[in-house]
């Protein structure tokens, strides 16, 4: 039956043509290769606008039931334990997550279990034949921890064939982690096997033994095809593993799990998850076997996790559940928003299980299968993915596997070269970290996490290069912690003056840019509004300093007369509009504001006109002068009367608030 209503029908058909002369109009002669396309870590281009993908087929995987929602378990105490799990599933959750203590994602916490009774009373009253459980386990200790819960199966008369269990062992991330094996790949590998033969004896024959994890190279900052590549290389060597153990081929393939990082940004996420699924299904198909769905489980990023202002992660984690739900994952693990500030409370969890309630029931994201499928931009992305991960993967292959690659530092190399350049945008704020690099908030409330400290690991002596575990904001966090222990000690924050120049029409812009510029750094930004001569208002009146967070300070009164021009600046009139700044109330201001640093914010017409005298008095009055914008043509006059720094968007935040911390803790 032909529909009589045809969505946006009135309207003419636009083509490609069309739309790139408005957009090179809009532009104005700028370069659309600059300001429209941008490029993955993996150098993959991604276009401002794509057409639909003709011919494209839906990826095969969860199809159209829900995700696992599985809670992540990392109390030191097996009764803590125990009651978050029963609250969790009792809530909403699907599985467990069970995190032992030294596991790389326990983060300095895990459940000390070293006994089946420590481990049978965290689990107590759980019902693990209707759960999934997934463990996680400190390196090379997957072997005791299965036989444990072996242990609780037994005791409890449990069906081992009816349990959903991912025990997890992978000596390959382990390896990456460490810089260590603790014995040869060969007898490495053949103990791993040899434990999941054991398991399977046992009669664990639907568990999943073998894990190819990518958020080791995810947390060292490695590329999206990075990531994908170790996945595939674990698999591929884990697959060789259990066949070696005894298991046939088609049967050990049911045997390995996968899990990704899912972080926000969505786009990339969605296509890095669809890639993993048509790679695998390439391996299956060289190992002549008929592709089967991969099971897929993602967990929030770590890396993209903040301590300052960590109510936005809650924004980062739904964005990364979403990503990874339309991306097709089997399961999901939520980073509870405080985890980079300690043990996360209930309400944390909560949040962390209803993100994923929400997204799945409430918003169905799970009910159409690879909604992504047809669209141009994530169907370039996927393609571009497998092309990358798959010639990274052929590389890994070459030098001789997995464990061959990470020995000679092949895989290392690479992701430290992603590593230094996303560092890098970090640093610039070309990746901007909001409430962290920007947007930060110097007075924010503490939130609450549990009073469980941390256990720092005892790394284990490496004879090869570790892949590190960070976040991205750590180095800014460590200067706003700089900043905190400065105001425990002494009451007060280090602080920068905004010397503005002119009304607030000029200077309003830079001024904004600046106190966000160093209040990153945890350096308190001394506001005004202004100095300007034109003012009707008493100049006492008008040129009251203000602080961030705090009431309006006493009037000053400023009685000083303003400085002679300088020679270089000859006394002129100003235009119709134009003010011109009452630079002794400028330094007056600054002297009163406890400020030792001092930034000018105006335009570039009134630096033009007034930078050099309002700088030459503020050094003259003992003030360490920046200078917000680029100083182009002026800079060696500027830098002659004083100017130490120049602040603009691109510079290196980090490093420039790092040598303004150094300098103000200097003499």
């Amino acid at each position: 039956m032909n529909d009589p209503f045809s969505l946006a029908g009135e309207f003419p058909t636009v083509i490609e043509q069309d739309w790139r002369k408005l957009v090179e109009a809009a532009l104005k002669g700028a370069a659309f290769e600059e300001r429209l396309v941008s490029k993955t870590d993996d150098g993959l281009r991604i276009e401002p606008i794509y057409a639909r993908a003709t011919g494209a087929r839906a990826v095969a995987g969860r199809g159209v039931v829900p995700w696992q929602v599985l809670a992540r378990m990392d109390h030191p105490d097996a009764k803590a334990v125990n009651a978050d799990a029963l609250h969790e599933l009792e809530n909403g959750a699907t599985g467990l997550s069970l995190i032992f203590a030294g596991a790389p994602e326990a983060r300095g916490f895990g459940l000390g279990a070293d006994t089946a009774d420590k481990l049978d009373q965290a689990l107590s009253g759980v019902a693990l034949d209707a759960i999934t459980l997934r463990v996680g386990t400190a390196p090379f200790a997957g072997r005791p921890v299965s036989t444990l819960l072996a242990n609780v199966v037994r005791r409890r008369t449990l069906d081992a064939a009816a349990l959903t269990i991912d025990f997890g062992f992978d000596p390959l991330s382990d390896m990456a982690r460490t810089g260590h094996a603790p014995l040869p790949w060969p007898q490495l590998s053949a103990r791993a096997g040899a434990t999941a033969a054991d398991l399977e004896a046992k009669g664990f024959s639907q568990a999943r033994f073998l894990r190819a994890d990518g958020r080791a190279v995810h947390e060292a900052g490695g590329s999206e095809a990075q990531e994908l590549a170790f996945v595939l290389a674990a698999g591929v060597v884990y697959l060789r593993l259990l066949e070696a153990a005894g298991f046939a081929l088609d049967d050990a393939r049911r045997r390995i799990s996968f899990i990704l990082a899912a972080d926000a940004d969505e786009f990339l996420t969605i296509a890095k998850f669809r890639a993993l699924r048509k790679l695998w299904g390439r391996i299956e198909q060289a190992c002549g076997l008929t592709p089967l769905p991969a099971f897929v489980a993602a967990e929030t990023a770590w890396r993209m996790m903040t301590a300052r202002d960590p109510y936005v992660n809650m924004l980062r984690t739904t964005i990364a559940v979403a990503a990874a739900g339309i991306g097709g994952a089997d399961a999901v693990t939520v980073l509870p928003f405080t985890l980079a500030l300690g043990l996360p409370d209930r309400f944390a969890r909560r949040v962390a299980r209803n993100t994923q309630l929400v997204l799945s029931e409430e918003s169905n994201l799970y009910r159409v299968a690879d909604p992504a499928a047809g669209s141009g931009a994530i169907e370039h992305l996927t393609t571009g993915f497998c092309n990358a991960a798959w010639a990274l993967f052929q590389e890994i292959e070459a030098t001789g596997g997995g464990a061959a690659a990470l020995e000679r530092g092949l895989l290392q190399k690479k992701i430290a070269a992603v590593r230094k350049a996303r560092q890098a945008a970090v640093a610039t704020r070309k990746n901007a970290i909001t409430g962290v690099s920007d947007y930060p908030n110097l007075g924010e409330a503490p939130v609450n996490v549990l009073d469980v400290a941390r256990v720092p690991t005892t790394p284990l002596p490496s004879t090869f290069e570790t892949l590190p575990s960070l976040r991205l904001a750590e180095p800014f966090e460590a200067l706003r912690d700089k900043s905190d222990a400065l105001l425990a000690r002494t009451g007060a924050r280090p602080k920068v003056f905004l010397a503005t120049l002119g009304s607030a029409s000029d200077f309003t812009a830079r001024a904004t840019f600046a106190k966000n510029f160093y209040e990153a750094g945890g350096i308190e930004a001394v506001t005004n509004d202004g100095f300007s001569l034109s003012s009707p208002l008493p100049v006492g009146e008008r040129s009251t300093a203000k602080r961030l967070g705090e009431g309006e300070p006493p009037l000053m009164e400023h009685s000083s007369p303003s400085p002679a021009p300088s020679p270089s600046a000859p006394e002129r009139p100003l235009p119709m509009g134009e003010v011109k700044t009452d630079i002794a109330a400028l330094v007056a201001a600054f002297k009163a504001s406890g400020a030792r640093l001092a930034c000018l914010c105006s335009s570039d017409k009134i630096y033009g006109r007034e930078a050099g005298d309002a700088v030459k008095a503020l050094s003259a009055a003992g003030a360490i002068v920046h200078l917000a914008g680029r100083p182009g043509e002026h800079e060696d006059v500027w830098r002659n009367a004083g100017v130490e720094t120049f602040i603009y968007v691109g510079c290196d935040v980090l490093s420039t608030l790092q040598a303004a911390h150094d300098r103000l803790a200097g003499p």
